[in-house]
Formats: structure tokens, C-alpha cells, sequence
């Protein structure tokens, strides 16, 4: 039997109907549309909050005579172009990479570059590419060196000893090992922050055995201090205040995530000194930090943030200025006011400092916020709370919880103060 004839006149097509026809039609075509496109991808890889990354593409669209909409989550940038009744979205997903502020910093003057005419949509396409595919300025070695650092530093500016300096910079340095052979190996490197923590715990149980008592958890705490998710929570809240509420509240879930990861790996790992004979624990801290010691320290951390953060050498200067400021604001502000206004203060400083230094070098002020919110973020407020529920102390971790949730409030609203008082004239 034959199958039946089918017609093609176009009288016999069933058309759709028209708001059918534009959905599904591709973004309309052009090097602006294309430019566009890749700075917001590459903005979104390198760590830029969903309200900057859609306010630096809305202010890039409309100098490029672009009418458009963006809407970012942590792991997506929906973009619209075209008038409400004929859009063309494009829908891009993007795997959260690590911050990297020189290539922000690159990719914000080469906004300004297409923008002022400069160059043209094409060329700065091109020149997007050209900047992902720039090797990184600092190596493996430089890299490590500078974990090690950010973990012996901790452990001076968390009140604790040379032993708990020693232990927290060698299990920070073995954590960035660790870090550095997992990176291109998405289902290892999710495993991370549990098997760091294992890490951690267990050279602070077997160290306070064989070279006598020292505070474990201090130890443990910075070690695993790069991966801390405070700066991540901060940055939660913020989108939040901002009304950015998926992007945000996404990002809350994953701080939450992270922090249970490292909680249960500490547990884990201090397991550890359970099979070895038991060793006094010191009842309180060593002397409190001599001054000249916890600068010094202060220095050293913001130096290995720097390095961290991929940050230019020309800005490690501003970086530990702004850092030294934010905390120091921090301290003093805690002192005669709490710790919650105390963060608030230190924010508050550090964004119209950043902000006025912004204005004057013509930078994106993330050069300088990111690094100092880093001293100022409380994730080991949140690991402290994390531990006391793990140790059935649940009113103790309640309590601690709350602190965290409200220092990551009062960082939030200090940078918006700032902004507010002293806005800077770039979006980053």
C-alpha cells in the first residue's frame, strides 16, 4: 500500500503562531550580540556577583545601542535581546571557576575600550578569548609557597602558637597539593573540601601527639582556611540586599554545603588521635599575639591572598593597605562596639576606601574588596558552629550559627553603605 502523497503548497502548512515563531527564533546576528555574549561569560567564570555582572552587560548593551535584559544565577546567564513583544534569548551555562581579578581587571578595560569606540565589537570578541587563553601569571610553586602562607598566618591571627603555626601551614600546603592535582578533574575536585578536612583534623590529632598538647581546633581552622566558604556567604547576602534572590539564595546553598563537608571531614579526621594514646590539651590559648607579630602576620596573609586571587604585583600594595585597614577598622570597631557593627564598621571602611581608590587609579575596585572582605568574612565562625553541632552542643551552635549569619549581614550592609557614600564610577 502506498503512503499517501503529502502536500506542500502553502496553503496546506500549518503556520505557528507568531509569538511561537519569535521564541524560537535565534538571537539576531552581530559582532555587538556576539561581544556581549563572551565579556559576560568570561566576567561570570571568574567570579563576578550576579549584580555586577548583569549591571557591567546592561551598561556594555546600552553604550552598543543594544536593547537587552540579563539575568545571571551562579551557574547560567539568561540574556534577551530585542524589544518585550520580539525577544531573542540565549541561554549560556557557565562552570564557576576560580576568581581571577587581573583578568577582570583586563576584561573591565576592555569594556571601556569597545565602549569608547576604541575598538570594535568584533576585535573585542577576539580579544575576550585572548585573555581566557593567557597562562596563569603565577606557578605551582609560588601557588603553594602561598598556601602555606595563608594558613600559618591564620593560625597567628587566630590567637594560637608557633606549634599551631607550624601544623596549620603544613596542612594548608598539603591541602593546596591536593588542590593543584584535582583542578582539572571535576569529579575529584568535588571532593575536596571533605578530604582537606580529613586532612586537617588528622595533622593536628597526630602533631599534638608527637610534639606535644596544642589547639587542634585552631589548627584544623587554618589550614583549612583558603577553603572557607565566608566569602562566598558574603557575597550570598549581598545578592540578596540587592534582590538578585535565586542567584543569591543559591549561593547560600552552597556555602551551607560546603561548611557540612568540612564539618563532617574534621570529625572524621580527628578520629585520628582516637587510636593514639591521649595527650593533655592545653586549657587556653597561648600569650595573646604581640602586635608587631599579628601585623606581620596581617601582611603575610594579604600577601598569599594576592597571589591566590591572581591579583597584578602592581596592586599587592593597595591590596595590603586596604586589607590592613579593613581588619584593623574590624578589631577596633568590635572593641567599642560588638563584633557584629565591628564587621560592619571594617566593611564600611574597606568599600569607600576601595571605592575612592577606584575613582582615582579609574580600576575596578574589586582589585581591592575581594582581597580584604577575605580578612573580614566569617567562616570560621561558621566552622566553630559547624563543630559545636557535631559535638551535640547544640545550643552553642546555634548561638554560633547566628553570629556567622549576622557578621555576613553586617559585611553586606557595610559594602552597600559604602556604595552608597562613595560610589565608584566602575560597575565592578
Amino acid at each position: 500500500m502506498c503512503a499517501p502523497a503529502v502536500s506542500t503548497r502553502p496553503s496546506d502548512i500549518v503556520e505557528a503562531p507568531p509569538e511561537l515563531v519569535a521564541a524560537l527564533a535565534p538571537p539576531p546576528p552581530g559582532p555587538a550580540v556576539a561581544f556581549v555574549l563572551r565579556l559576560g561569560h568570561a566576567l561570570h567564570r571568574h567570579g563576578t556577583p550576579a549584580h555586577r555582572l548583569e549591571g557591567l552587560m546592561m551598561r556594555v548593551s546600552e553604550r552598543l545601542g543594544l536593547e537587552a535584559r540579563f539575568f545571571s544565577t551562579p551557574t547560567s546567564i539568561f540574556a534577551s535581546f530585542g524589544p518585550p513583544e520580539d525577544l531573542r534569548t540565549s541561554l549560556i551555562r557557565v562552570e564557576p571557576g576560580d576568581m581571577d581579578l587581573e583578568r577582570l581587571i583586563l576584561l573591565d578595560l576592555l569594556a571601556d575600550d569597545v565602549i569608547q569606540g576604541r575598538l570594535s565589537p568584533t576585535e573585542g570578541a577576539h580579544r575576550v578569548e585572548d585573555i581566557l587563553a593567557r597562562p596563569p601569571r603565577y606557578g605551582p610553586a609560588l601557588q603553594l609557597l602561598c598556601w602555606m602562607l595563608a594558613g600559618a598566618s591564620a593560625a597567628l591571627l587566630f590567637g594560637g602558637g608557633w606549634k599551631e603555626l607550624a601544623v596549620s601551614g603544613v596542612s594548608s600546603l598539603a591541602i593546596g597539593v591536593l588542590d593543584l592535582l584535582t583542578r582539572k578533574q571535576p569529579t575529584t575536585a568535588r571532593v575536596l573540601e571533605p578530604v582537606a578536612a580529613v586532612l586537617s583534623a588528622a595533622f593536628a590529632g597526630i602533631a599534638a601527639h608527637f610534639f606535644g598538647p596544642l589547639h587542634g581546633e585552631v589548627a584544623t581552622l587554618a589550614g583549612l582556611i583558603v577553603l572557607l566558604p565566608g566569602l562566598t556567604l558574603t557575597i550570598a547576602v549581598n545578592e540578596v540586599a540587592t534582590r538578585n534572590l535565586i542567584s543569591g539564595t543559591s549561593r547560600l546553598t552552597h556555602a551551607a554545603l560546603i561548611f557540612l563537608q568540612l564539618g563532617f571531614g574534621a570529625a572524621l579526621g580527628s578520629r585520628v588521635a582516637t587510636v593514639l594514646p591521649p595527650v593533655p590539651t592545653p586549657s587556653a590559648l597561648p600569650a595573646a599575639t604581640p602586635p608587631a607579630v599579628a601585623v606581620i602576620a596581617l601582611v603575610v596573609a594579604g600577601f598569599a591572598i594576592a597571589v591566590l586571587f591572581r591579583a597584578r604585583p602592581r596592586d599587592w600594595g593597595w591590596i595590603a593597605l586596604a586589607g590592613a585597614a579593613a581588619f584593623m577598622g574590624a578589631r577596633l570597631g568590635a572593641l567599642l562596639l560588638g563584633p557584629q557593627l565591628g564587621a560592619f564598621a571594617g566593611a564600611l571602611l574597606l568599600g569607600m576606601g576601595s571605592n575612592a581608590l577606584a575613582r582615582l587609579r579609574n580600576r575596578p575596585a574589586v582589585t581591592t574588596v575581594v582581597p580584604g572582605l577575605m580578612l573580614l568574612v566569617p567562616g570560621s565562625v561558621g566552622f566553630r558552629s559547624l563543630a559545636s553541632l557535631l559535638e551535640r552542643d547544640v545550643v552553642a551552635g546555634v548561638d554560633t550559627a547566628f553570629s556567622m549569619l549576622m557578621v555576613a549581614v553586617a559585611l553586606a550592609a557595610g559594602l552597600l553603605s559604602a556604595n552608597a557614600i562613595m560610589p565608584s564610577r566602575k560597575v565592578l
